[in-house]
């Protein structure tokens, strides 16, 4: 087996074990009368690359050379929390939007708006 190989069995071996409902639905806590669940998103980057050189240029040494690298990145943040109180559940979000989907997020209040004065 060559070492990428290694390297994706190791790393699929971690995804297995921690990107899974618990890690994504984080466990429940009570707060008062509320009992909220904490919600998590999780993102995987891989990246690599290779070359090679020949020849010999002017004060660069010489000889043949090959490189190879590769990087991976895991990264987990809060998103919300639902939050229950007897049969109610709302999502309380822990980061505001910004931007384009702010402006979309706002599209439903404003028609409601509209189509009020409208019938006035």
């Amino acid at each position: 087996m060559n070492k990428l190989e290694e390297v994706l069995d190791k790393v699929t071996d971690f995804l297995k074990t921690e990107a899974k409902t618990e890690t994504i639905i984080g466990k429940e806590f009570k707060l008062g009368e509320f009992t909220c669940v904490p919600v998590i998103s999780m993102g995987v980057g891989f990246g690599g690359g290779s070359g090679e050189g020949k020849g010999n240029a002017k004060g660069a040494g010489e000889g043949e050379g090959t490189g190879v690298g590769g990087a991976a990145g895991l990264g987990m943040g809060p998103v919300g929390f639902l939050v229950t109180k007897g049969n109610e559940i709302q999502f309380v979000p822990t980061r505001t939007s910004k931007g384009l989907s702010a402006t979309f997020e706002k599209i439903p209040d404003l028609l409601e708006k509209f189509l009020d004065k409208k019938k006035n």
